[in-house]
């Protein structure tokens, strides 16, 4: 490690725990990430609100995937992470780390809030038992949902997780505390994200791309909030 900030070990050993568990979580982000892509390649969403109802009448778990359940599984690991990252930076760039923690809270409530994943589960079992007089209304329902779910809810959440990144690559680049290849990665990964995957091909390219740099980013994380962890301890 470039500069393992030696005067911050015992503070951060009473931090310990949120470090490993930023650490695994970091991996199991990018586990979660390569299987959401193993599954989209494999088996592409449906593009109309009729294909979703089909898909989770069919089968409840991939449709449940096609709705991005593991990308919101994933965001509860992203947000552990943040959190390890801002107690790595509380005592070298506080507040950078007091802002970037306040921008994923925010951030990742307005997406979790904003997922339709198990609303349109419930839903298309309800348009499958419904007569067919009922059925354009429930439809329309599910059109609701999959345009809220794609709107300011999830611009703000893509917005506030694109700056936070950046600001969290910013900071490990001034302090170096987890190497500067971890906060190249992040600044990488962070302008990669500031064109939200909505706005057309230019999105969707860059939404696609940023993910090399954040897996990257996120196994140098693992390794480096581990090896903290441990030399915390044994500065004890």
């Amino acid at each position: 490690m470039e500069d393992g900030g030696l005067e911050t070990w015992p503070v951060l050993g009473a931090w310990r725990g949120v470090l490993l568990t930023g650490a695994v979580a970091a991996l199991g982000s990018v586990l979660l990430i390569v299987l959401q892509v193993v599954v989209f390649a494999v088996q592409p969403p449906p593009g109309t609100v009729a294909g979703f109802f089909e898909l989770m009448r069919a089968d409840p778990v991939l449709g449940l995937v096609s709705l991005d359940l593991l990308y919101s599984l994933n965001n509860v690991l992203v947000a552990l992470i943040y959190l390890a990252l801002v107690v790595v930076l509380w005592g070298r760039a506080r507040s950078a780390a007091a802002v970037v923690g306040v921008l994923v809270v925010l951030g990742m409530a307005a997406y979790l809030a904003s997922n339709p994943a198990v609303e349109m589960l419930l839903l298309a079992r309800v348009h499958g038992a419904a007569p067919a007089a009922d059925r354009p209304a429930l439809q329309a329902a599910g059109e609701v949902l999959l345009a809220s779910w794609r709107g300011t809810a999830f611009l703000t959440y893509y917005v506030l997780n694109g700056v936070a990144l950046l600001l969290a690559g910013a900071a490990l680049l001034g302090t170096r505390v987890l190497g500067r290849a971890v906060a190249w990665w992040a600044l990488a990964a962070g302008v990669l994200m500031l064109v939200p995957s909505t706005f057309g091909v230019v999105g969707l390219v860059m939404s696609v791309a940023s993910l090399l740099p954040w897996c990257v980013m996120c196994v140098l994380v693992a390794v480096r909030l581990r090896g903290l962890a441990v030399a915390a301890t044994s500065s004890r």
